[in-house]
C-alpha cells in the first residue's frame, strides 16, 4: 500500500507522465489517470475493511428521542448503583456487564432533565424555532459506564467509533452530567479532547476547578471548596477540637476531606481518624470502620461520601447500635432517602449537614408520576421494581411455576392458571410514598433543571446571534443547524438568566456557581421519622466573617438534646494552668499543668504561664497577679510592742543602775570601779538598749543609717569602756605578779641565809623574825601607782574614736539605705535596711569583735585578783554571755526570714546588753543597796594571807594602797 501510494505521488503531473512514458498521448494519459485513481480506491476500501472493526458493543440503558430534533442535549445519570459482577471468563468473547441496584432518587433526576427538556420545547420565549431531542444512558456509578455512555454520545450511534461523528443527525449540545466527581472526571477528559461543553449538576470535586485540565466543564452546584469550609467554619462555630473524618475512596470524598482537614488543623483542631470507605462493599473494611467510630473518644463525624458508598456503613453502624455520635454530611447525602431507611435515627439523628439550594418546581411531580411503564426499558424496570412485580407474562409465569414447585413440589391447579406477581400497567404511583414522589428536597433535582436551561439559554444565544455581530472569526455567527461544540461553549460560558418559578440567576464563574448552602438538622418527628430542618445558611461569597448564619437554638442534637455536644480530646485548661502537650499525640490531646508560683494564665487553654513583674505574685488560683504583701516589723503589731517594752525596760534599768551610782559616788565601791567609766558604760548600754527600737517599723533612710551607726558606736563605746578597765586590772596584776616573785625571792635568800649562819655556829650573827604576813601593795611600788584611771580613760577614748571615725566613713561613702528584698519571700516584699557596704560593715563589727576579745582577755588574766568584790571575775562572764549571744545569733538569723529576722537582731542586742548589765553592775547593786555594810575600805581591804606566806593583791585595795603601807622588811642584827 505505501508502496502505490509512492507511485501514485510520482506521477503527480502530466508532464511528469510524458517524460516517463513519452509514446502516450494526452487522451490515453487521461484515462491511465483515471483508472488508476479507480484502482487506488478499490485498494483502499479493501483493506480498510479487512483491518477496521469494532472491537466492543456496549450494553447501555436510558432515553433517546432524536427523531426531526435540531438539536440534541446528553444526559447522564447514575440510575443503577453499580455493574453487575462477571465471571471473569477470558475464554469467551467478553460483553459490556449490565447494572443492578436501581436508585429511585436518580431516576427522579433522569425524569426531571425530560420534564425540563419538554417545558423548553413548550416555551415560545425560549428557543422558539428549535426543538430539543435528547440521548440519556445510564452510569451505573461506575467510571466504565460513565466512558462507554460518552463515547457513544460523541459517536452518534449505538456502535461508539472513537474520534469518529456518525451519522448526518441534529448537532450534539452539551452532555448534562455524570452524577458523581469520579464519573464527570472521566467523561470531562474525553470531552475537554473535542472542546465538548460538559455541565454537571452533581459533581463537586474542587478538582474539577482545573480549567487546564477540564476546559470544557461547567456545574450548576458548588465547588466543594465552599463546601469544606462551610464544614470547618461549623466545627469551629461550636468548639470542637476532636472530630473523625470518613471519605470515600474516590476524588470526591479524598479532595473534599484532604481541604476539611487542612483548614480545620491549620485552626487547631485535631483529627482522631480517617478512614476510608470502600468502592466496592468489603464487609471488613466496613467492620474496622465501626470498630474505629466506636473506640475513638470522637463525638463528631465528619463524612464526605455518596450515600451508595455510605450505606454499608450505616446499616453496619445500626446493627451495633453505635449511638451518641453528631454526624456532620456533605450534600451527596444529607437529603438522601438511600440513608435514612426506617430506624436509622438512633444512629443518625441530630445530624448536621450542607444541602445545596432547593426549589420548587411546578409541574414537576404530576410528571413523575404520569410515566408509561412500557415506553422503554428504564421506565419498565421501574415499575418492576417500584411495585416489586413483572410487566413480562412468560417471566411471571416462570416465577409462579417455580414458586409452586418449590413448596408443593408439583404444580398447583392455580399455578396452571394466571400467574402470580404480574403487573397491570395500571398501578398508580400517587399511593406510593418513597424518594421518587417525594418532590419536598429538589435539591440536585434543581440543579439537573438549572443545567438543562443554562443549555437552553446558550443554545437560544447562539440561534439569536446577529449577522456580522458574532464572536467568531470576522464576527461571524454560528448556525443553530451546524454548529461546532466549541462555539456552543463559547455561549455557555457567558450565559446569565433567571431561572423559571424561582427567579435565581445563573451565571458561570469560570464554569461555577456561587458557594451558597442551606445548613439541615435531621429531628425527629412524632412518628418517629427524620425531618430535614433548615436551621442556617452558608453563603461563599459573603466576607468571611458574614458566611455562615446559624441557630443554634433550633439544632436538636442527638439523643433529642438541645446542648451541642462535646467533642475533645482533652478538657480545655483552665485560667491558672497551661497545655502540656503529651508526647506522641495529636496537640488537642494534652494535660493541663498548673502555673508555677509567680506565674499566672488569664485565658482558657494557655500555651505559656505569664512571669508576675517584680512587686507582684499570683493569687491561689493562678489567674491573676496582685500586689506582694508588704512586710516589715511594725511597731503596733504584738512582737513589735513586746520588744519596745523589753528595750525600753533594759534602758530604765540602766538609768536606775545609773542613778544609784550617782546617789553612793563617794562610797568605796564607787570610787574604787572610776564612776566616769562605769557612767560611760551605762550610757552606752542605754544607746544599745534604745538603738533596738529604731530597727522596728517601715525603713527610712534615716532609721536605717541610726539604726545601724548607732548599734556600732554602743556597742562599742561599751566594750571600750570595759576594754579599758580590765587592760588596767591585768597590767595591775602582772605587775604585782612581779612584785611578789621579788618579795618570794628576797624571802628565800634570807632564810637561806640564816639557815647557813645556824648550821657554821657563826654567834655573830643573829637571825630576827621575818614576817611574811605583811601585804604587799601597790603603794609603794613605783611600778604599780603608774596606772591610774586615766590610763583606764584614755584606752576607752582613744578605742571608741577609732570607731566612730569608721562609722562615720562609713555613712559617707556607702550609707545603709531601705530596700525591697523580693527575692528572699515569693508572696512578699521584705522592706529592709541594705548595709551599703559588707567591706565596712565587717570591718566595723569586726573591730567591735576584737574589742569584747581583748576585753575577755585583760578579764581573764586579772580574774585572781581577790577581795571581797572581784570585778574582773564579773567581766569574764559579762563577755562570756556576750559571745553566747551572738554566736547563737548567727545560725538563727541564717534561719530566718522577713521581719523576723529584724526580731532575732533585736533580741540579740537585748540579750547582749541585758548580760552586760547584769553581770558587771548586778553584784555592785548588790553591794550599794542590798549589804552597804560591805562597802567600807577594811571589806575592800585584802583577805586572810595564803599557805604559802604570800598575799595577792585586790582589785579594790590597789586602789587605795598608797596610804597603806606596811612592808616586810627581814631584819638582821650584826654583832659586832
Amino acid at each position: 500500500m505505501r508502496h502505490l501510494s509512492h507511485l501514485a505521488g510520482s506521477f503527480a503531473t502530466e508532464r511528469e507522465l510524458l517524460t516517463f512514458f513519452p509514446h502516450l498521448h494526452s487522451m490515453e494519459i487521461s484515462r491511465f489517470l483515471l483508472g488508476l485513481c479507480a484502482f487506488f480506491h478499490f485498494y483502499q476500501s479493501v483493506w480498510a475493511g479487512s483491518t477496521c472493526k469494532l472491537k466492543a458493543k456496549f450494553n447501555l440503558n436510558g432515553y433517546k428521542d432524536i427523531e426531526k430534533k435540531k438539536v440534541v442535549v446528553g444526559g447522564m445519570f447514575p440510575v443503577h448503583q453499580r455493574i453487575t459482577s462477571n465471571n471473569g471468563n477470558t475464554s469467551s468473547v467478553p460483553i459490556s456487564s449490565g447494572c443492578e441496584g436501581f436508585d429511585f432518587r436518580t431516576f427522579r433526576w433522569t425524569q426531571t432533565m425530560l420534564f425540563a427538556i419538554e417545558e423548553v420545547n413548550g416555551r415560545t420565549d425560549l428557543l422558539p424555532q428549535t426543538d430539543l431531542g435528547y440521548v440519556i444512558y445510564d452510569s451505573c456509578y461506575t467510571i466504565s459506564k460513565s466512558v462507554e455512555g460518552t463515547l457513544t454520545y460523541l459517536t452518534g450511534q449505538d456502535e461508539a467509533v472513537p474520534n469518529y461523528r456518525c451519522g448526518s443527525g441534529a448537532p450534539l449540545a452539551a452532555l448534562v452530567g455524570a452524577g458523581g466527581s469520579d464519573l464527570s472526571i472521566a467523561t470531562a477528559r474525553i470531552l475537554g479532547l473535542y472542546h465538548f461543553p460538559q455541565v454537571s449538576y452533581s459533581s463537586s470535586c474542587s478538582a474539577l476547578e482545573s480549567k487546564f485540565q477540564f476546559p470544557t466543564f461547567l456545574r450548576t452546584i458548588p465547588s466543594d471548596i465552599h463546601q469544606s469550609s462551610a464544614m470547618a467554619q461549623l466545627v469551629l462555630h461550636f468548639g470542637w477540637t476532636w472530630v473523625g473524618t470518613i471519605a470515600a475512596n474516590d476524588d470526591y470524598g479524598k479532595y473534599g476531606i484532604k481541604e476539611f482537614k487542612e483548614q480545620v488543623e491549620e485552626a487547631g483542631v485535631c483529627i482522631s481518624f480517617s478512614e476510608t470507605l470502600p468502592k466496592v462493599s468489603s464487609p471488613e473494611d466496613i467492620q474496622r470502620i465501626v470498630d474505629t467510630v466506636v473506640e475513638s473518644t470522637a463525638k463528631i463525624i465528619v463524612v464526605f461520601s455518596s450515600d451508595v458508598d455510605l450505606s454499608p456503613l450505616i446499616l453496619e453502624l445500626l446493627r451495633h447500635n453505635v449511638t451518641n455520635r453528631t454526624w456532620i454530611s456533605s450534600e451527596a447525602w444529607v437529603t438522601s432517602a438511600l440513608i435514612n431507611q426506617p430506624r436509622v435515627s438512633s444512629v443518625l439523628a441530630g445530624t448536621l449537614g450542607f444541602g445545596v439550594k432547593r426549589a420548587d418546581i411546578p409541574g414537576l411531580q404530576r410528571h413523575l408520576l404520569d410515566l408509561d411503564p412500557y415506553d422503554d426499558p428504564l421506565t419498565e424496570e421501574f415499575w418492576e421494581t417500584v411495585f416489586n412485580c413483572t410487566l413480562d407474562y412468560g417471566k411471571a409465569l416462570r416465577r409462579t411455576r417455580e414458586r409452586a414447585k418449590s413448596a408443593n413440589g408439583t404444580l398447583s391447579r392455580e399455578g396452571r392458571g394466571g400467574p402470580d406477581g404480574l403487573c397491570t400497567g395500571k398501578e398508580s404511583l400517587e399511593q406510593l410514598n418513597n424518594t421518587y414522589s417525594d418532590v419536598s428536597q429538589l435539591r440536585i433535582t434543581y440543579n439537573v433543571y438549572k443545567a438543562v436551561y443554562a443549555v437552553a439559554h446558550a443554545l437560544h444565544n447562539l440561534e439569536h446571534c446577529e449577522p456580522g455581530q458574532g464572536p467568531f472569526n470576522k464576527n461571524s455567527c454560528a448556525e443553530i443547524t451546524n454548529f461546532e461544540p466549541w462555539q456552543l461553549m463559547y455561549y455557555l460560558k457567558n450565559v446569565r438568566f433567571n431561572v423559571p418559578h424561582t427567579g435565581e440567576e445563573i451565571f458561570f464563574n469560570d464554569g461555577d456557581v456561587e458557594g451558597y448552602y442551606d445548613i439541615i438538622n435531621w429531628q425527629l418527628k412524632g412518628d418517629g421519622e427524620v425531618a430535614y430542618v433548615t436551621v442556617g445558611h452558608y453563603n461563599g461569597t459573603a466576607p468571611p466573617k458574614a458566611r455562615m448564619t446559624i441557630l443554634n437554638g433550633s439544632i436538636m442534637w442527638n439523643n433529642e438534646e438541645t446542648e451541642p455536644p462535646r467533642s475533645v480530646c482533652s478538657e480545655n485548661c483552665q485560667p491558672g494552668t497551661r497545655k502540656g502537650i503529651r508526647q506522641g499525640e495529636p496537640v488537642c490531646c494534652f494535660d493541663c499543668i498548673p502555673c508555677a508560683d509567680g506565674e499566672i494564665s488569664n485565658k482558657t487553654n494557655a500555651r505559656e504561664c505569664i512571669q508576675c513583674s517584680e512587686d507582684y505574685w499570683s493569687n491561689d488560683v493562678r489567674d491573676n497577679c496582685i500586689p506582694k504583701t508588704i512586710e516589715f516589723l511594725a511597731f503596733g503589731e504584738p512582737l513589735g510592742i513586746t520588744l519596745i517594752v523589753i528595750s525600753a525596760c533594759g534602758g530604765l534599768v540602766t538609768i536606775a543602775v545609773g542613778v544609784v551610782f550617782a546617789v553612793h559616788l563617794g562610797t568605796p565601791l564607787v570610787k574604787a570601779n572610776d564612776a566616769l567609766l562605769s557612767f560611760s558604760l551605762l550610757f552606752a548600754l542605754v544607746v544599745t538598749f534604745l538603738s533596738s527600737i529604731v530597727f522596728l517599723g517601715e525603713p527610712q533612710p534615716w532609721s536605717c543609717m541610726t539604726s545601724q551607726v548607732a548599734l556600732a558606736l554602743g556597742f562599742g563605746l561599751c566594750l571600750s569602756s570595759i576594754m579599758g578597765k580590765t587592760a588596767v586590772l591585768m597590767l595591775r596584776a602582772r605587775a604585782l605578779k612581779a612584785i611578789r616573785s621579788k618579795a618570794k625571792a628576797a624571802a628565800k635568800a634570807a632564810k637561806a641565809a640564816a639557815e647557813a649562819a645556824a648550821s657554821s655556829g657563826n654567834p655573830d650573827i643573829i637571825v630576827t623574825n621575818t614576817n611574811n604576813n605583811t601585804d604587799v601593795n601597790a603603794g609603794g611600788n613605783p611600778e604599780v601607782d603608774v596606772l591610774t584611771f586615766a590610763h583606764q580613760r584614755a584606752i576607752a577614748a582613744a578605742a571608741t574614736l577609732i570607731q566612730a571615725v569608721a562609722c562615720t566613713v562609713w555613712l559617707i561613702v556607702l550609707p545603709p539605705h531601705p530596700v525591697k528584698n523580693t527575692a528572699a519571700q515569693n508572696i512578699k516584699i521584705i522592706l529592709e535596711c541594705d548595709i551599703g557596704s559588707v567591706v565596712f560593715i565587717c570591718c566595723i563589727f569586726a573591730y567591735d569583735i576584737l574589742l569584747a576579745l581583748l576585753a575577755f582577755v585583760f578579764a581573764f588574766i586579772a580574774r585572781k585578783l581577790e577581795d571581797h568584790f572581784s570585778e574582773a571575775k564579773c567581766v569574764t562572764f559579762g563577755m562570756l554571755v556576750f559571745f553566747i549571744v551572738w554566736i547563737s545569733f548567727v545560725p538563727a538569723y541564717l534561719s530566718t526570714r522577713g521581719k523576723f529576722m529584724v526580731a532575732v537582731q533585736i533580741f540579740a542586742i537585748l540579750a547582749s546588753s541585758f548580760g552586760l548589765l547584769a553581770c558587771i553592775f548586778l553584784p555592785k547593786c548588790y553591794i550599794l543597796l542590798v549589804k552597804p555594810e560591805r562597802n567600807t575600805e577594811d571589806m575592800l581591804r585584802p583577805r586572810s594571807k595564803p599557805r604559802d606566806g604570800t598575799s595577792t593583791g585586790t582589785s579594790a585595795s590597789l586602789a587605795t594602797a598608797a596610804t597603806e603601807v606596811n612592808a616586810t622588811i627581814p631584819s638582821t642584827a650584826i654583832d659586832d
